[in-house]
């Protein structure tokens, strides 16, 4: 997976990916080889520039921490509100995203409530099919990151063994399948906690992400068809375009979807778009798909045909459009127009009638 991550920016800044000149040889001896989340950093990536662009934005990641701290003031939990829900949009410091996001997403309620529960479902008797499962994913998590290798003396394979374990155990309905690895492999990243990742893995396929990942994966499928509804009323030049060349929306989207943008977009971004997720809901893929195939119309309106239209797919995710995470964030709220869950949930539920119909 490229991951093409550059900037380890709370709020977002800007990411190049030129190749490095002569000049900037010693800059790169001095530059760490890995991110702040333990991912390479690719071979053509600009370690001046990177020097360059964060010695100026330092301050503003300063800034921006000192402001969450004074906000949170040692606190545990936070509760939501107008002031919180501003400052999450212009990005949480990654010191303080576990408990956000546990506090956001509802998680830390259910932890409080259920105490020892994770230790009960991770030593119980487990399927030796979903054990098999997980144990071939392993080593295909991160590959690139080292965190998730052997070798690395805090190695997160372990712990993501357990908690997968501990959630095909919990929902023995959705038990494990591709895609669960990723996203319990960011959660260990961030909080280095296992129970915690537990629970936020069940905030989000419980109840965030309803039905994303059973064996039918209707969930799943429905917001694929919402997107395809909200494309065509405010994007119709790319509806048009895939109504033409026949192009299904589950062909060019689904992993935007089932892996939440990891393996699709810059992980900064992608941790940006999480915040956002664990605060206000499923509505934000929405916003940040909308943003992005709108950036994209005049490209997809130029189609000929359907490789043409999966390869302008491909290319919406690459580029300074998404690397830029901060201008980026701020378009996913104002380019799609007003979008509220209301809105979503007529859609799916027009939309879950007409799969169970085709269906049936």
């Amino acid at each position: 997976m490229d991951r093409r991550r550059n900037i380890p920016a709370s709020d977002g800044t800007r990411s190049s990916r030129r190749v490095a000149s002569p000049d900037h040889r010693g800059a790169k001896d001095r530059v760490e080889r890995v991110d702040p989340y333990g991912f390479e950093r690719s071979e053509d990536f600009d370690f001046g520039s990177y020097e360059q662009l964060m010695s100026e934005y330092m301050v503003v990641l300063t800034r921006r921490s000192i402001k969450w701290s004074k906000l949170l003031k040692g606190k545990k939990k936070v509760d939501k509100n107008v002031k919180l829900k501003r400052y999450v949009r212009k990005g949480v410091p990654n010191e303080h995203r576990a408990l956000v996001w546990m506090s956001a997403s509802g998680a830390q309620e259910q932890l409080d409530r259920n105490a020892g529960y994770y230790q009960s479902v991770l030593g119980a008797q487990h399927d030796p099919k979903l054990v098999d499962s997980i144990r071939t994913d392993l080593n295909r998590t991160f590959p690139e990151n080292v965190l998730f290798r052997k070798s690395s003396s805090t190695c997160l394979q372990k712990e993501l063994y357990n908690v997968l374990v501990a959630y095909g155990q919990h929902n023995p309905t959705v038990g494990y399948c591709q895609g669960m690895n990723f996203i319990a492999g960011l959660l260990l990243i961030i909080t280095r906690d296992e129970e915690k990742s537990f629970w936020l893995m069940e905030a989000l396929l419980g109840r965030i992400l309803p039905d994303y990942y059973s064996p039918s994966m209707l969930g799943l499928k429905t917001d694929q068809e919402v997107l395809g509804e909200l494309v065509r009323e405010r994007v119709p030049g790319v509806w048009g375009a895939m109504t033409e060349h026949g192009v299904m929306w589950s062909l060019v989207v689904s992993r935007w979807f089932i892996c939440l943008f990891i393996d699709v977009l810059p992980v900064e971004t992608v941790l940006r778009i999480w915040d956002c997720l664990f605060y206000e809901g499923s509505k934000i893929l929405f916003r940040v798909a909308l943003t992005i195939i709108h950036q994209h119309q005049s490209v997809m309106e130029d189609a000929r045909s359907l490789p043409d239209v999966c390869q302008s797919f491909k290319h919406m995710t690459l580029g300074p459009f998404v690397e830029e995470c901060h201008p980026f964030m701020q378009k996913i709220f104002t380019e799609p127009g007003s979008l509220s869950m209301a809105t979503i949930a007529k859609l799916r539920a027009t939309c879950r009638a007409r799969i169970l119909a085709e269906g049936s």
